[in-house]
Parts: structure tokens; sequence; C-alpha cells
């Protein structure tokens, strides 16, 4: 037996984790660096207009990849777990002209769409950040090709080097450009009066024009980064293989006829697909309601909603008539953070696919057990405390993100809606593990039903709040509870009917839980004691190291940390003998 072949035999939903969760954490710190640096620089409205690209960039993205992605990984996972080789290659050589294809018609009808969306969100400024973000969608379709390749043969490392890339050139390049632009702009402004041969008759007018100029030239940093990641794929895949050995080729039974796999291909992406689609035309039907309804109350009532806020909307914003894009922009701020909880556990999902999916190919329901209660068990020790944590410590954890002093008034009304954000990034991070475990089985139609009447409520919820000015913003993070929410416990639900497997809870929920909220009652209360002899940002950074070892230790109290999970880990036979000689495994 080759080493390639050993290799990708012991490569286990852990070792899988750790690699992409690695990856993961410098790519959303670089991302989140780079999307701090951007709302220190442009505040409220920049953040809104950055948002708005993605609203209508990100249905697009998954309707090109339409679940393909997920389904080559788990076809290919299945078919090496039944060591047919020959079937992994045609996946491969099916999935190219499918990617091009898909990719080339969504870049185009981004490119024509987003002229049509600036009139619908009512912000024609909006238009250089769609324009300049176009472009990824037809690299990140080229890149899917491999991503899911690779990920089906358990190799997460081409993935998590490729996000390495786009981060970099996100973070660096993008960043650069924005800020030369910005530089170069303010300067013509200075000795002409004009920008881009408009006129400005002040610096709040020349700001007005500069900012959404200046957000386009850091998208392009985003555009540059996917070209890279995909280029990177292509040489990693040409030079280096999938460790496929000539032997396990020959021994490997004929593949499928290509209109067979082509076939079922496509049944396995459709339900997926969809599902993808219909949360991202959700968000983006979401998100242009949330501005549009905030724009409504500003044209029929405006002193409601300025009542509520006073001072803390500029009078700029106000008079620029761009007070639903500067409200959005508060909430994109406080998304930044949240996002950080649903990416983790995305790895969780993306990498617990191939492990499931061979656990349930084989019919070894041991396996299976074992492989959700890990998934489920790692994802709560990491949603639960992370969404506590925020909402008790929203605005002491925003004001140490957001340093700068121009965006205060931001940070005060981000964190009124980080509070409740805190309740729902639980549910929407949870969500997403366990619908890729259905998938896992199979039954790729269940997430898709779940999500879409999920996106229906949240949709009307959001509708209905987000249009009283009393409730404004806080609307759509009551609208995300109630989806996200009703996704995650009826897919609990149909993952223990489809597998007959019951988890164990007490194990899974409620021992993390209780050392959650020993977590978040730590971080609170140590944040207010620290606040009073220390300057606020150390207080936060200690009341947050305070809450941790408050919660490794509750965890190893109640035992929530099994001995098979941290074996599963890189190191783990060392860290296992280190614990159990303390007593803190057993």
């Amino acid at each position: 037996m080759s080493k390639v072949k050993q290799e990708r035999k012991s490569q286990s939903f852990l070792k899988g984790a750790a690699v992409l969760g690695a990856s993961m954490i410098v790519v959303k710190l670089m991302g989140m660096v780079y999307k701090i640096l951007l709302s220190n620089m442009y505040g409220g409205v920049g953040t809104g207009l950055f948002n708005a690209a993605y609203a209508l960039y990100n249905p697009l993205f998954m309707l090109s990849t339409a679940g393909f992605p997920i389904a080559i990984s788990r076809m290919v996972s299945e078919s090496v777990a039944k060591k047919r080789f020959r079937d992994v290659k045609q996946i491969h050589r099916i999935s190219v002209p499918i990617f091009v294809a898909a990719g080339c018609a969504c870049f185009l009808a981004m490119i024509f769409g987003s002229f049509i969306y600036v009139k619908i969100i009512k912000a024609d400024n909006a238009i250089f950040a769609l324009l300049c973000l176009s472009p990824t969608i037809f690299f990140g379709c080229l890149m899917s090709i491999y991503r899911g390749y690779f990920e089906g043969m358990r190799n997460m490392t081409p993935t998590a080097v490729s996000e390495i890339i786009e981060a970099v050139f996100k973070l660096f390049f993008g960043f650069t450009a924005s800020a030369v632009t910005m530089k170069l702009l303010n300067q013509q402004y200075l000795n002409t009066g004009y920008v881009l041969g408009t006129k400005c008759t002040s610096a709040a007018e020349a700001e007005n024009v500069i900012i959404p100029v200046a957000i386009g030239a850091a998208i392009t940093g985003i555009s540059l980064g996917a070209v890279f990641g995909f280029l990177y794929l292509f040489v990693k895949y040409k030079r280096s293989g999938d460790g496929i050995t000539k032997e396990e080729l020959r021994l490997s039974p004929p593949p499928r006829k290509r209109n067979e796999t082509l076939k079922i291909m496509v049944k396995t992406a459709i339900p997926v697909g969809l599902g993808s689609i219909v949360m991202s035309l959700a968000d983006m039907v979401d998100a242009t309601l949330v501005q549009r309804r905030i724009d409504n109350i500003m044209q029929t009532n405006p002193k409601a909603l300025l009542d509520i806020y006073g001072s803390l909307v500029p009078d700029s914003v106000y008079q620029a008539g761009t007070t639903h894009i500067y409200l959005y922009g508060c909430y994109g701020m406080a998304l930044t953070l949240m996002m950080l909880v649903s990416a983790v556990t995305q790895v969780f999902g993306t990498t617990a696919l191939p492990s499931v999916t061979a656990a349930w190919t084989s019919g070894d329901k041991v396996q299976m057990k074992k492989s959700m209660e890990t998934v489920l068990r790692v994802t709560m020790l990491v949603t639960i405390p992370t969404g506590i944590g925020m909402s008790v410590m929203a605005e002491p954890l925003l004001s140490l993100v957001y340093s700068g002093g121009s965006v205060a008034n931001e940070v005060e009304i981000g964190s009124k809606v980080l509070t409740i954000m805190g309740i729902s990034a639980v549910f929407i991070a949870t969500s997403t593990p366990l619908c890729s475990m259905i998938q896992a089985t199979g039954h790729m139609d269940i997430p898709l039903k779940l999500y879409t009447i999920g996106m229906v409520m949240k949709i009307i919820v959001n509708y209905i709040l987000v249009g009283i000015p009393e409730i404004n913003i806080q609307g759509a993070n009551v609208g995300s509870i109630v989806c996200y929410g009703f996704v995650t416990v009826m897919a609990m639900f149909f993952l223990c009917r489809t597998t007959k497997i019951v988890p164990n809870f007490v194990s899974i929920f409620v021992k993390p839980l209780i050392a959650a909220i020993l977590c978040g009652l730590a971080a609170y209360y140590s944040e207010q004691l620290f606040d009073v002899f220390m300057k606020q940002r150390l207080a936060t950074v200690l009341a947050v190291l305070t809450a941790v070892i408050v919660y490794v230790l509750a965890l190893f109290l109640l035992r929530a940390i099994k001995r098979e999970d941290i074996l599963q880990m890189p190191k783990g036979n060392k860290i296992v003998k280190i614990l159990e000689k303390r007593k803190l495994i057993r």
C-alpha cells in the first residue's frame, strides 16, 4: 500500500477541520481586519455600499456553482470509499465545462444586473463596488472545480491555501488600492474643487463622491485574490495530482458512462444548489427590504427614526439621503464579528460531509454515531460561548475592534445590534453542519425545504418589524432568530429520523450550554471590574481571556470534551496522556 494511500485513509473529521479551521482563522481574521480598516475609513455609508455589493454577488455566485462543489465532494468521497477511482477521475473531467459555462453566464448577469439592482436599493453610487466584484464570480467558479474535488479526497490543504491567497490579496492589495484612491481623489478636490469631473461645493459633498469609488478600488483586491487562488489550485492539480496511484486505477472497476455520472451529479447538486440559491436570494431580498423599509420610514416619518438615534446619524448622511445605507452599514459592522462564528462551523460542515458520507455508505452505524456526535459537540463548543459572549460584551468588543474615533456613532448603533445578533449566531452557525450531515446521508432535498420555509419566515418577519421605527434594523435580527431557529431544530429532528441515531444531547448541548453561561458571566462581570482600574480596550482583552479560562475549566469539570475527540486531533495521543495524568478526561 502506497504512502499516499495510507495518508488519505488516516485523515479524520477533526484533522480535516484542523487544517481548514486554521486557515479559516487566518482568512477570517484578515478579512475582519480588512473590513474594519474600511469601516474606520469610510464609516457606515462605506460599509453599507460594500455589503450591498455582496447582497447581489452571493445569490449569483450560488447560482453559478449551484451545489456542484458539494455534489462533487460527496460523489468523490463515495467513489473513494467504494474504490471506484476511475469514477473519481471522470467526475473531475465532467465538472470542468459545467463550471466554466456557469461562471461566464453569471459574471455577465452581475455586470448587467448591477445597473438594475442599484436602482432597487436606491443607491446609484454602489455601482462601482458591484462592477469591481463581478469578476470574482467567474474565478470563484473555477476554484470550485478543484475545491470540491480535493475536499472529497479528504485533502483540505489546497482549499485552505487558496483561501489564504484570496485573503492576502484582499487585505493588502485591496486596502492599499483603496487608500491610494482616497488620497488621490481628496488631493484632486483640494486642488481643483472637482472629483472625477463632478463639481463639489464642500468636503462632505466630495466625500459622497469619493467613498463609492474608493470602496470599488478596495474590492478589486477581492477579484485579484480569486484570480490567484484559482491559479494556485490549477498548478497544484497539474503538478501534484490528487494522490490516486496507478495501482489504484488499475484495480478500479470501469467508470460509469459519462451520461450516468452527469445525471448523478446533477441529481445530487440541484437540491443542494437550490438550497444555497434560496438562502442567498432570500438574503438579497432581506438586505433590499431592510434598506427600502428604512428608506420608507425616512420618507414618511423621519422624525420617529431620528428621535431614536439622535445625533448618532450625522447631518451629512441625512442630507445626502443615505440614512438607509448608513444604518445598514452599522448592521454590517456587527455582522462582520458575527460571521466569524458561522465561518468556523462552515468548516465543520465541509469536513463532516466526506466523513459522514463514508460512514453512511459503508453502513457503519457505530462510526456514523461517533461522527455525528463529534461534529455536533465541536460545533456547540464553539457556537454557544461565542454567541453568548458577543451578546453580553457587544459594546466593548465593537469598541475594541473598531478603534477609530470617527466611527464611534456607528459602534454605538452596532453594539445594540450585536447584543441580539449574538443569539441568532448560535442558530445560524449550527444549522450549516446539521444540513451538511443530512446531505451526506443522500437526503439532499430536506435542507432545501427547511431553508425555503425558514427564509420565507425571515422575510415576512423582517418586512413587518423593520418597518416599525422603534425596531428598525433590529427587526432583521429577530427574523434571523426565527428563521435559523426553525432550521436548526427541524434539521436535528430529520437527521435523527433519517439515520435512526439519537445522539447524546446532554453531552452535546447541555454541558456546553452550562459552561458557556459561566463563560458569559465571567466575561461580563470581569469586564465591569477591570474597566474601573484600566482603559477599556485592555479591560476587554483581559475579560475575554478570563472568560476563556473559565470556559475551558468548566468544560473539563463537566467532562464535556471526550477522549476520542482529542485523539482525532493532531498530536492527540500526547494531549490525551497529559490530560489523563491530570485526571481532566476519562
